[in-house]
C-alpha cells in the first residue's frame, strides 16, 4: 500500500522532496517555497509570525548559540557575545573591514594579515562561515517545522557585487548546515524574478534594482535578454540602511529632550527604548502625518514633515548611488524600463518619491519588500526542481571544480551547478623564498580535503623568477567551453610565464557516482570543516612563526633583551600548539605572538620610515 504524505499544518499533500529558497541577509533572512497547490511563491512563517527571521546569534556562557528574534534581546544586554551582520565578514580579511571595524561591538580578530577573519567568543574563534551556519540550519530547521518534511536543498540569495570567495563561502556555509545550495542566484535576480521579470523567453529589458534593507544599500541595473541576467553594473553602500534611519529620529529626540550622547552610552535601556520607539515612528510615518507617545514620562513626537527633512541626506546619498550605477553602465535614467522596490525601508513614502523622481516612472512595490527576494530565490528553486517548463535550464557543472592549496585543502574555483560555459580565477603566490616552480593539482568534488576527492589532471608552472615568498602572483583560471572541456591556465603575471592543460574526461561518473559523493559532502561537512579549520590555522600559524624568525634575524639590535625572551616565549607556545588537534589553542598562540611582537614592528616600521626620510635606502 502507497504512503502518502500530508502537512499536518496546511492539510496539503507533501512533495517529497522540496528546494526552499533562501534570502540569507545582513539584517534578517527567511525561507520561501512555491505552495504546492496555488504555484504561487509564499515566505514561510507560523501563524502569526512574522516570515523574518533577524540575521543575529548569541552565544551563552557555555557557548550555545541562540539564533534569530531571542538573540535580538542581547544587542544591548551582552553586545560581546552577540554577533550581528555576519555576511558583511564573509569572504573577507581583517584589511578589507579594518575601516569598519568599529561597527562590530564583538572582537573581529586583527592579526593583520591577508587571512579571513575570525570572530572571538570567549576562547572560542570562529569563521564568518560557521556563523552564517548557525543562520542557515535555523531556517532550515524553522522550514522542516513549518512543512513537517526534511529539507536538503535549497537556492540562496547573494548581493549582486559578492565576489568568488564570498559566494563559496556562503556555499561552505550551507553545506555546515546540512543544505545542499544548488544555485547562488544574486538578489537583484531573485527580486526581478519576483516580479515576473525574465519569466518570458521573448522580453528584453533593462531594469533597476533599489535596494534598501535593515544595513546595506545597493543598486544594481540589470539586462534582460530572453531569460538570461546580466549584471550591467551595481553601486551602494555596505553601512546605510534602515537603522540609520532609526539613528537619526534618535539624534533628534535627543536634541528635543537634552539627552547626552554620554547618558545614552551608560544606560542601555533608555538606548534600546528610543531605538525602538524610533523604529514605530518610522513605520508609523509611512501612513500617517505625525507620530507622538508618551514614554517614560517623556512625550517622544515627530511630524511626517521633520522625518523627511532628517532623512533627506541618507536618502541623497541613495540617489547618487543611482546615478553611478547608470552612469557606469552609460546609460541614462530615461533608459530604465522597471524600477524595482526591494527591503523593508523602501515603505518610507519620501524614499520612493526620491526614486521615481529620479528614474522619471513610477516604482514597482507591489510585492512585500521583505520578502521580495526569498520568493525570488523560490521561483528559482522551482525551475531547477523542473516544476516550471517554460524555462530551459542551461547545460550545469555536475561537482565543483577546484586545486589543491596549501595543508591539502580543496580551494573551489567553479561550483557546482555553475552554468556552461563559464571561467573563474583566483590568484596564488608562493611559500618559500625563491621557488621557481607551482605544482597546480586539479581536483572535482564536494569536499573539504582533496584527498575525499576525485583528481583530474595535474601540471607544473615552471620558470617563475626568484622572489621572496608571497611576491609572486600566479593567476589560475578555469574554463569550461560548450562542450564540457575544462581548460585550466596559470601565468605568473610579474613575469609572464604561463601554462595551461586540457581536461577533457571530467564527466566521466555515473549519476550514482554523483550522488554518493554529494551525499558524502554533506555527512561529513562537519567533521570535513574542523579539518579545514586546523589546516587553517597550523598554515597560518607556520607562516607567522617563519615571519617572526626572519624579522627578529633582520632586527635583532631594535629589542631588548627581554622582549627577546618573551617573544622566544610565545613562539614556543604557538610551536607546541601547532603539534595540538585544536585551532583555538592555535589562534589564541597566534594572538599571543601579535600582543608580544607589535609594540617592536611598529618601532622597527618608524625607524624605516626614518631612515627613508633621511634619503637612506631600506
Amino acid at each position: 500500500m502507497a504512503k502518502i504524505a500530508i502537512n499536518i499544518a496546511t492539510g496539503s499533500l507533501q512533495q517529497a522532496e522540496m528546494i526552499v529558497g533562501i534570502d540569507l541577509g545582513t539584517t534578517n533572512s527567511l525561507v520561501a517555497i512555491i505552495h504546492p497547490e496555488s504555484k504561487i511563491p509564499v515566505a514561510l512563517k507560523e501563524h502569526d509570525s512574522s516570515s523574518l527571521v533577524p540575521s543575529i546569534i548569541h552565544f551563552d556562557a557555555l557557548g550555545n548559540p541562540t539564533v534569530g528574534e531571542a538573540a535580538r534581546l542581547f544587542l544591548e544586554t551582552d553586545p560581546k557575545n552577540t554577533i550581528f551582520s555576519a555576511k558583511r565578514l564573509m569572504g573577507k580579511s581583517y584589511k578589507d573591514i579594518q575601516e569598519n571595524a568599529g561597527f562590530f561591538t564583538y572582537k573581529v580578530i586583527d592579526d593583520d594579515t591577508e587571512s579571513l577573519v575570525k570572530v572571538q567568543v570567549g576562547n572560542t574563534f570562529y569563521s564568518p562561515v560557521e556563523l552564517s551556519s548557525l543562520i542557515l540550519k535555523e531556517l532550515k530547521q524553522r522550514a522542516e517545522h513549518i512543512l513537517k518534511t526534511p529539507v536538503s536543498k535549497a537556492v540562496v540569495t547573494v548581493p549582486a557585487y559578492f565576489n568568488d570567495a564570498q559566494r563559496q563561502a556562503t556555499r561552505d556555509a550551507g553545506k555546515l548546515a546540512g543544505l545542499d545550495i544548488l544555485r547562488i542566484v544574486n538578489e537583484p535576480t531573485a527580486a526581478s524574478l519576483a516580479y515576473g521579470l525574465g519569466l518570458h523567453k521573448d522580453e528584453e529589458k533593462t531594469i533597476a534594482v533599489y535596494d534598501l534593507g535593515g544595513g546595506t544599500f545597493d543598486i544594481s541595473i540589470l539586462k534582460i535578454t530572453n531569460g538570461i541576467f546580466e549584471v550591467l553594473s551595481t553601486n551602494g553602500n555596505t553601512y546605510l540602511g534602515g537603522d540609520d534611519i532609526d539613528r537619526m529620529i534618535v539624534q533628534y529626540w535627543m536634541q528635543q529632550s537634552g539627552i547626552s550622547l554620554e547618558e545614552l552610552k551608560n544606560n542601555q535601556e533608555l538606548s534600546q527604548g528610543l531605538r525602538l520607539r524610533a523604529e514605530e515612528a518610522k513605520k508609523y510615518l509611512s501612513t500617517h502625518d505625525a507620530f507622538e507617545v508618551n514614554w517614560n514620562g517623556d512625550i517622544l513626537a515627530l511630524t511626517r514633515e521633520v522625518f523627511e527633512g532628517l532623512i533627506q541626506s541618507l536618502i541623497d546619498q541613495t540617489i547618487q548611488c543611482c546615478s553611478n550605477a547608470l552612469s557606469d553602465a552609460k546609460l541614462t535614467p530615461s533608459a530604465i524600463d522597471t524600477i524595482v522596490m526591494v527591503g523593508g525601508s523602501t515603505r518610507v513614502p519620501a524614499i520612493k518619491k526620491a526614486v521615481s523622481d529620479f528614474f522619471g516612472r513610477p516604482v514597482n512595490d507591489s510585492v512585500n519588500p521583505d520578502e521580495v527576494v526569498a520568493l525570488g530565490a523560490a521561483i528559482q528553486a522551482d525551475i531547477l526542481a523542473g516544476n516550471n517548463k517554460d524555462f530551459l535550464l542551461l547545460d550545469i557543472t555536475p561537482l565543483s571544480l577546484g586545486i589543491e592549496t596549501m595543508g591539502g585543502l580543496m580551494d573551489v574555483l567553479i561550483p557546482r551547478n555553475a552554468k556552461i560555459p563559464t571561467k573563474a580565477g583566483r590568484q596564488y603566490t608562493t611559500h618559500k623564498d625563491g621557488q621557481s616552480d607551482m605544482r597546480i593539482s586539479v581536483y572535482q568534488g564536494e569536499r573539504d580535503l582533496v584527498k575525499d576527492n576525485r583528481k583530474l589532471a595535474e601540471f607544473s608552472l615552471k620558470g617563475i623568477p626568484g622572489m621572496p615568498a608571497g611576491l609572486p602572483k600566479v593567476e589560475v583560471s578555469f574554463l569550461i567551453n560548450a562542450d564540457g572541456i575544462l581548460v585550466v591556465r596559470a601565468k605568473e603575471l610579474r613575469s609572464g610565464v604561463e601554462q595551461e592543460i586540457e581536461v577533457k574526461s571530467q564527466y566521466g561518473l555515473t549519476d550514482e557516482e554523483v550522488e554518493k559523493m554529494l551525499l558524502d559532502s554533506i555527512t561529513h561537512a562537519k567533521e570535513d570543516m574542523q579539518i579545514r579549520a586546523l589546516v587553517e590555522a597550523r598554515t597560518e600559524g607556520e607562516e607567522i612563526l617563519a615571519v617572526t624568525e626572519k624579522f627578529i634575524a633582520k632586527n635583532a639590535s631594535l629589542l631588548t633583551a627581554e622582549e627577546i625572551t618573551a617573544t622566544a616565549s610565545a613562539m614556543q607556545a604557538l610551536q607546541l600548539a601547532l603539534t595540538m588537534e585544536d585551532k583555538n589553542l592555535i589562534h589564541s598562540k597566534i594572538e599571543e605572538l601579535n600582543e608580544v611582537t607589535r609594540p617592536f614592528a611598529e618601532r622597527a616600521m618608524d625607524v624605516a620610515v626614518g631612515e627613508a626620510l633621511r634619503g637612506r635606502v631600506i
